[in-house]
């Protein structure tokens, strides 16, 4: 007779496992980045994102080859690609002949270590090229020195033979090609505009040196300055931007004419897209800098709204919340960076009077505006609390980013148009992490309205409640937000409202990388024995095929799907797209042409790219 299950096994739907000795695993490092890949490179994806895992591993590469030239060795860094192999060649010192295989495929060996030969590392210190490796079909590594060289070759992480020989005529330097592993990132693709704009952060963070992608040379002069006029193409700066460089800090910022405040920030030349302690420090000395010249005490949100920023430090033995770095944590660098922004800020605008005078206006006019508002936001509070205690049509979850809990990082908020789509969200998804806002009909197309419009329109001033964000980005609540609309006509116009919405308001939580769109499937194909979901007219075609026919379903709205079904959609199967900004410059553009009122413009546009079989 079996035994009967605990209440405990019964409610976790698990099987008893024994926990022994015989349950302990040791893994060899490189094992256990091939197991863990996630601790080390972050996501995988499949090369449509630019945080996804393949670009990663060239930045780590790359990496190496910046940090020569920080200290001083070669002004030229060359990366070839072809097919699926990439190539990265630089002109510094090279790896030490002896220590070749050592330094990319054992962790923790490497000359980072040591302060005096890498002072400003951007590498993963002694990790970094060991997971590149541990990750690649195909690895291989050569080192030029003295007129001599090493060359070595792996797949996977292990070694497969190694030469040695003179090579008096090919200059100092490293060459690392390498392949991305099929068997853990799938089905990829390179995408070169990812790569492009990878690059240009490089050139722009390292005023002389030359990178050449394909033929394509990326440079800068001006730096952090190049950088803000590339984000904002055609979006007119208030002022010329103010640029500061300095021996461990480079600074550069300005207004426009837009809402909330948009920064790109950098340690030791890795782009921290979350900030940390060295972009809070930056802030506050811009704020006492300005008010300094002022004589004034601004608000911060009034010197900040518009400003579109960017700041470099570099700093030895940083510390990031994360092995992929996207945030700085090290505290010690808030007095210096404060006090020499601060004073940079204070000698330019006395320096730079036209420019002062445009600033100061740019911070009137906020502070007037906000002044303005408050009336509104009050008499919108007070209508929402008379309305309901809680917020109307927000089922909500138990983590929370304000909170930190132990899944705050994953929690989400689904948009989703209607009470039906709602209703089947609801009772699949996850209650700890997944929280469900049900829009009612079509938002307001905000393009061209004034920031008291969302406060007087009901649907989007709950919306802003849901979300935390009704005083700004630092109240997020959740770490996604994710448009769910139906695959149509109305489902696509319901998210282009949306994102119109947010990039007008609340452009950070976009260019952050906090708003995606969900994906699910637009056809059943199932018959007797097997059933498969298709997201499109190609993948449905080659289901039928291979079912040799089928029953089809065409799903018009999420509310069709039934929620035994829609729970692999947001569950283990969820397919999310990120929604990605180019640069600041054109989503002014872009929502001026699919928003605005150049109606012959767009309807022009429409015919001619309308599909064959629609004409």
């Amino acid at each position: 007779m079996s035994q009967e299950p605990s209440p405990q096994q019964k409610d976790s739907g698990r099987r008893k496992v024994a926990y022994d000795e015989k349950a302990i695993q040791t893994l060899d490092a490189l094992e256990h980045i091939r197991l863990r890949t996630g601790m080390y490179i972050g996501r995988l994806g499949d090369g449509s994102h630019p945080l996804d895992g393949i670009y990663v591993m060239l930045k780590e590469v790359i990496d190496n080859s910046i940090d020569e030239f920080i200290m001083g060795e070669g002004r030229k860094i060359e990366i070839e690609r072809t097919g699926e192999s990439v190539t990265v060649r630089d002109f510094g010192r090279g790896i030490p002949l002896g220590k070749v295989v050592e330094c990319v495929s054992q962790i923790n060996t490497g000359g980072k270590y040591n302060d005096d030969v890498f002072q400003f590392s951007v590498g993963l210190n002694g990790v970094g090229t060991k997971a590149v490796n541990a990750l690649s079909s195909e690895f291989e590594v050569t080192s030029w020195r003295d007129g001599k060289f090493v060359r070595a070759s792996f797949a996977r992480g292990v070694l497969l033979q190694q030469h040695k020989g003179r090579a008096p005529d090919e200059r100092a330097g490293t060459l690392v090609r390498f392949t991305p592993d099929a068997e853990i990132f799938k089905k990829y693709a390179w995408n070169d505009e990812h790569v492009g704009n990878r690059l240009s952060y490089y050139a722009f963070l390292n005023s002389g040196l030359t990178l050449e992608y394909n033929g394509r040379a990326f440079k800068s002069q001006d730096g952090l300055a190049d950088l803000l006029r590339q984000e904002m193409g055609d979006e007119r700066p208030l002022y010329q931007a103010m640029h500061c460089r300095r021996e461990r800090l480079e600074f550069a910022f300005t207004h426009a004419n837009t809402y909330g405040e948009s920064y790109f920030s950098f340690v030791n030349g890795q782009y921290t897209k979350d900030g940390g302690t060295h972009e809070s420090a930056y802030r506050e000395g811009i704020l006492k800098g300005i008010n300094e010249f002022a004589g004034a005490n601004f608000a911060g949100e009034d010197v900040r709204d518009g400003l579109v920023a960017a700041v470099a430090v570099k700093i030895q033995d940083p510390v990031f919340e994360s092995q992929t770095k996207n945030r700085l944590g090290t505290t010690t660098v808030r007095p210096w960076i404060v006090k020499e922004v601060r004073e940079q800020v204070v000698v330019w605008l006395h320096r730079n009077k036209e420019a002062a005078e445009a600033l100061l206006a740019k911070v009137r006019a906020n502070e007037r505006v906000r002044k303005e508002l408050a009336s509104i936001k009050k008499e919108a509070r007070e209508r929402a609390r008379k309305v309901a205690i809680r917020i109307p049509k927000l089922t909500d979850c138990k983590a929370h980013l304000g909170e930190r809990g132990p899944r705050a990082e994953e929690s989400m908020i689904f948009l989703v148009e209607g009470d039906s789509a709602g209703g089947t969200l609801v009772q699949c998804r996850d209650v700890h992490t997944q929280a469900v806002f049900s829009l009612r009909g079509k938002p307001l197309n905000c393009y061209g309205l004034e920031r008291a419009a969302v406060y007087k329109n009901e649907e989007l001033y709950n919306l802003m409640r849901a979300l935390g964000i009704e005083d700004g980005l630092a109240g997020l609540r959740y770490a996604k937000v994710v448009i769910a609309t139906d695959a149509d006509v109305d489902g696509m116009h319901i998210r282009n409202l949306l994102l119109t919405y947010f990039l007008r308001y609340f452009e950070e939580l976009v260019t952050k990388g906090h708003v995606y769109v969900l994906e699910t499937p637009l056809f059943r194909v199932r018959n007797k024995k097997e059933t498969r979901y298709c997201y499109g007219e190609e993948e449905r075609d080659r289901a039928l095929a291979e079912l040799k026919g089928g029953e089809v379903t065409r799903f018009k709205g999420l509310g069709e799907i039934n929620p035994k079904e829609f729970a692999r959609f947001i569950g283990a199967e969820m397919r999310l797209e990120p929604v990605l900004v180019r640069s600041l410059g054109e989503v002014s553009q872009a929502l001026e042409f699919c928003m605005g009122k150049n109606t012959p413009q767009r309807k022009a546009f429409i015919v001619d790219n309308l599909l064959p079989d629609v004409h």
